[in-house]
């Protein structure tokens, strides 16, 4: 007996990255969500791309895509030991999730977004150049990754480098204009800059 309805196969890696180039709303999501199913990390600088699209779910769900990607080793046993220092990063459990994500980039290397988010542990405990040096090796790896750089610029600010800062921050924005911290922050910065004031922030 004949289905009543046929079922659409899910779009091929090729058939979402064409959907990002249509002029309708619908494809362009479409293929954004299949590409955070089993985009690669080459495909980041496609959805990178939609940050600037006119519609702003399109932009919303291009960046949690991106982030999905980078959070995928190619490897199933780091992926899940990073999946559970994540969940310890949630609980604030920070000295195990330090634990986990140092034996993550010490059996990854190449894996950015462990260096990332040991990087942002380091901040969360008040290590701020530690923070910075995990930062510099994910920019190594990943130089589009903007969470490195608005978290560069964040720990500059609070270390009174407003010079520093405002550069991270507009290198963010430039890979993203919808980061709303660092995009208000710019101006600000450079208006203090101008005025050569020392930085209070």
């Amino acid at each position: 007996m004949a289905l009543g309805t046929a079922v659409a196969a899910p779009l091929t890696r090729a058939e979402a990255l064409k959907a990002l180039e249509r002029p309708d709303t619908a494809s362009r999501l479409a293929g954004i969500v299949r590409l955070a199913e089993i985009g690669r990390g080459a495909d980041v600088d496609r959805l990178i791309d939609r940050l600037k699209d006119a519609d702003p779910q399109v932009r919303a769900l291009a960046a949690a895509a991106t982030w999905q990607i980078w959070s995928r080793s190619g490897d199933a046993a780091i992926d899940k030991l990073f999946a559970h220092g994540v969940e310890q990063m949630q609980n604030a459990d920070l000295p195990d999730a330090l634990a986990t994500f140092n034996a993550i980039v010490k059996r990854k290397p190449a894996f950015a977004e462990g260096w990332n988010k040991r990087a942002t542990i380091h901040f969360l405990l008040g290590r701020n150049q530690e923070s910075l040096k995990d930062c510099d090796e994910v920019l190594k790896r990943n130089p589009r990754h903007w969470g490195a750089l608005s978290g560069a610029g964040q720990i500059h600010l609070q270390l009174g480098n407003p010079d520093r800062a405002l550069d991270f921050f507009r290198r963010a924005v430039e890979v993203n204009p919808n980061l709303e911290g660092p995009a208000e922050m710019i101006p600000v910065l450079e208006e203090l800059l101008r005025e050569g004031r020392p930085n209070r922030t």
